[in-house]
């Protein structure tokens, strides 16, 4: 299959036009003519609403503390009372959406902080009589966080006492090649996001649809549809809960409109 780039956000030109003469038919596309891109008319991505483990790697981070009290899987972290707060703002601001750009469609994170982050959402959506009570969430395992293996659950201080010699080869690497033992790089991520979002195009083509996951899918989500470098991409931010950021299917390639915006969540 074509890399990412050249069948979703671009396609084939041909180097060629086939001329005829005026008042007939124009000739039949050669046999191997590029097919239409596919795209939805816009996807905006979200990343799940402030977590436990969040809140928990906060104080972590500020307290120098060497572990977290958290005891479950990654994947059954559930949002903490101000995520499920943040969840019901972008409920609202998705209602707020005009209506050609208002998602009937939703790809989610099978971990449950992303999956709390969408019903909730879509809850409140649908009670303002934005969208169907009965829209389904599609749940698809390529959305999920990155996996960290031996370092999962390790606040930076306890992985430089415990993994000095990782932490070490993390820095030589950088974020988007380090793969720590038993788990994933950036580009580990960006390979089954590509995988997912062939899927999605192909299915949601033409339609408006929101992708609720987590700050490294979403960032590898923007390092396949804008083309970023290595430089670029580690230059940005890290994805704020529950921000919003929108790209519009135009000249056949998804061309972003706004990236990692947080102004719903302040009011009210």
């Amino acid at each position: 299959m074509a890399e990412l780039g050249t069948t979703l956000n671009g396609q084939h030109q041909h180097a060629h036009q086939h001329a005829h003469a005026p008042g007939t038919p124009p000739a039949a596309p050669p046999a191997d003519a590029a097919p239409a891109v596919r795209l939805p008319s816009v996807l905006i991505a979200t990343r799940h609403g402030e977590s436990t483990a969040n809140v928990e790697f906060q104080l972590a981070e500020a307290s120098g503390a060497l572990s977290v009290p958290i005891n479950c899987r990654d994947a059954d972290i559930p949002l903490s009372l101000h995520g499920r707060q943040q969840a019901q703002a972008l409920g609202r601001w998705w209602a707020g959406l005009p209506s050609a750009d208002r998602p009937r469609s939703v790809w989610c994170s099978p971990y449950v902080r992303t999956a709390e982050t969408a019903r909730i959402a879509l809850a409140q959506a649908a009670g303002l009589g934005a969208v169907p009570v009965s829209l389904a969430v599609r749940h698809d395992e390529r959305l999920r966080d990155r996996e960290l293996g031996v370092l999962e659950m390790l606040p930076r201080a306890a992985i430089e006492a415990k993994h000095p010699e990782e932490a070490a080869r993390r820095r030589k690497m950088g974020e988007l090649y380090y793969r720590p033992p038993g788990g994933e790089s950036w580009a580990d991520v960006a390979l089954r996001v590509r995988s997912l979002l062939r899927d999605l195009c192909a299915e949601e083509a033409g339609r408006p649809v929101l992708v609720v996951a987590h700050d490294c899918t979403v960032l590898m989500l923007r390092y396949a549809l804008d083309r970023l470098t290595e430089e670029q991409l580690t230059a940005l931010e890290p994805v704020r809960n529950c921000s919003t950021s929108l790209w519009r299917a135009e000249g056949g390639r998804l061309r972003p409109a706004h990236w990692n915006e947080t102004g719903h969540l302040a009011v009210g």
